[in-house]
């Protein structure tokens, strides 16, 4: 097999994944800089990259705190960069919140909050609501993660159980101008949902935190249950004075990664399909819709998605949204020839593995066979990264400090280059 198509496909998921570079996507959209003081501050696994952005790129002087995922640490000089854990949070995520909440009540009207939000956001910036266990936290987060849930449907039990999430945070920076740079990993694009919206409005209420719990068969912890069902304090909504002269500018979306790896595409002779940006569902059945496209596309053909996919998990094994897509799509295929394809979460992280994804070529299941592979079971298992890692194909990149959420792109065929 020629490794053309696979240095491609790894050309696509790299142009995506620079197109989201913070260095790159950030410095256009800074503020101009107060009469007062810069207090840079924010979460997300891009949080220290962007805030060594913000520093490259500002004139005068500068302070604040931004946390990131264990691992995603880059140097800077003013910005003060603690790491935590993601997806399930920890006490460094709490402690480094409940400092970022302080940072943000000490401002005045003359200064400048410069809130830097990217995708995992929401676990790293965890501060419980009053009554609320961390403990509580973890156990209901966790179980989210394995219910299937949208990130919509979990950031609005987020924001309901936090004191700091869903708005409050700029609340907290009121009188000061508040200005948010944010990189989207969420299907739409909302700023109320990336990060779990820390500095704007929030459209969600306890009542749809209850029902998304209700929805998912959720019954614990019993302390999470209470709080909700209490309701006593409900998220700033649209219209609420503290947060009206706020700004939040997006500055990386999956639509822009998309456009990025088309170009790149059409430079290599194929004609680049965008079947969506914001597509949600489980991966499998998305894996099998996108099958059943791929066999009836032209040859030359190039099938890009982007979005959140999701895992209702039910087997012991291991692996992402990325990989069960890909083993999904390499079963629905059954090795149809030429066709190529690589899902990957452009974080580098898929779910909470240490690869970004997989590969599948029209070989794959027969090399599967021939190693003693089932693929069939192994998908039933939720074991795609062991099934991928068995054959030597997933996808390997490390943390790319940068998050527009899923990447998937299909190759038809070849253009005879």
């Amino acid at each position: 097999m020629s490794d053309e198509p696979r240095a491609l496909l790894r050309r696509l998921l790299e142009a995506a994944i620079a197109s989201a570079k913070p260095a790159h996507c950030l410095p256009p959209h800074l503020p101009a800089p107060p009469a007062g003081r810069t207090v840079v501050i924010g979460a997300g696994k891009a949080a220290a990259t962007m805030a060594q952005a913000v520093e490259d790129h500002w004139e005068g002087p500068l302070e604040g705190l931004v946390v990131t995922r264990y691992g995603h640490r880059v140097p800077t000089r003013a910005i003060e960069v603690v790491e935590a854990a993601h997806p399930v949070p920890d006490a460094g995520g709490r402690a480094a919140a409940a400092r970022i909440l302080a940072l943000a009540e000490g401002l005045r009207q003359d200064d400048l909050a410069l809130c830097l939000v990217s995708g995992g956001g929401s676990a790293l910036l965890t501060l419980p609501a009053p009554g609320i266990a961390l403990a509580d936290k973890q156990a209901v987060t966790g179980a989210l993660l394995r219910s299937g849930a949208t990130i919509g449907e979990i950031n609005s039990v987020r924001k309901h159980l936090s004191a700091i999430k869903g708005g409050r945070l700029g609340v907290a920076c009121h009188p000061a101008r508040l200005v948010s740079l944010l990189i989207s990993d969420v299907p739409g694009d909302d700023p109320a949902v990336i990060g779990s919206g820390p500095t704007v409005p929030d459209p969600t209420t306890f009542a749809d935190a209850r029902a998304v719990l209700g929805r998912y068969g959720i019954a614990e912890p019993a302390g999470v249950i209470r709080h909700l069902e209490r309701a006593a304090d409900e998220t700033p909504k649209e219209g609420d004075p503290r947060l009206a002269g706020a700004e939040t500018r997006i500055v990386a979306t999956p639509a822009m990664a998309l456009a990025a790896a088309a170009a790149v595409a059409r430079d290599a002779g194929y004609a680049p399909v965008v079947l969506g940006d914001a597509l949600e569902g489980e991966a499998r059945d998305l894996a099998r819709a996108h099958a059943a496209l791929a066999r009836e596309a032209a040859p030359g053909t190039l099938l890009l998605s982007g979005g959140e996919a999701t895992v209702t998990v039910s087997g012991a094994g291991r692996g992402g949204p990325n990989a069960e897509y890909a083993l999904a799509l390499a079963l629905a295929l059954e090795g149809a020839p030429g066709i190529f394809a690589a899902a990957c979460d452009t974080d580098g992280i898929d779910g909470t593995e240490d690869n970004a994804g997989a590969l599948v070529t029209p070989e794959t299941l027969a090399r599967a066979r021939a190693l003693g592979e089932d693929a069939g079971a192994r998908l039933a298992a939720n074991d795609a990264y062991g099934f991928f890692a068995a054959l030597g194909d997933l996808v390997m990149t490390g943390p790319t400090l940068t998050n527009v959420n899923d990447f998937r792109a299909i190759l038809v065929g070849s253009v005879g280059r």
